[in-house]
């Protein structure tokens, strides 16, 4: 038998219930120190990204650094060698169509006035 669980109304708009300021206050301190070790972290992450991202870009600018160098040799090795003065004569005989001087067309500086 059940005689001591009597159904009668509970009349609780009388009560109020009152925050916990400690509680409250806990709760503060552990949201801001997640909240400055998670952006701590980010910002490291972040940082350390960026570190590698400069990394591999100063890499391939190193890679076409030396690609331009090895091209701007070949083209200073093909300059000089199209400077030279057999190439200058082949060039001017075919292109131009000139041909050597005669020896009467040719004036000596001593013969100069």
């Amino acid at each position: 038998m059940r005689g001591y669980a009597l159904k009668r109304p509970v009349a609780n708009t009388y009560l109020v219930r009152e925050r916990d300021r400690r509680l409250l206050r806990e709760l503060a301190t552990v949201l801001l120190s997640v909240g400055f070790l998670g952006g701590g972290l980010l910002g490291y992450t972040w940082i350390h990204l960026e570190g590698l991202k400069t990394g591999y870009r100063l890499d391939k600018l190193e890679g076409e650094l030396r690609e331009l160098s090895k091209t701007e040799r070949q083209l200073r090795l093909e300059a000089s060698y199209l400077a030279g003065p057999q190439q200058i004569e082949k060039r001017a005989d075919r292109e131009l169509g000139m041909q050597p001087p005669a020896l009467t067309q040719v004036v000596f500086w001593e013969e100069l006035p």
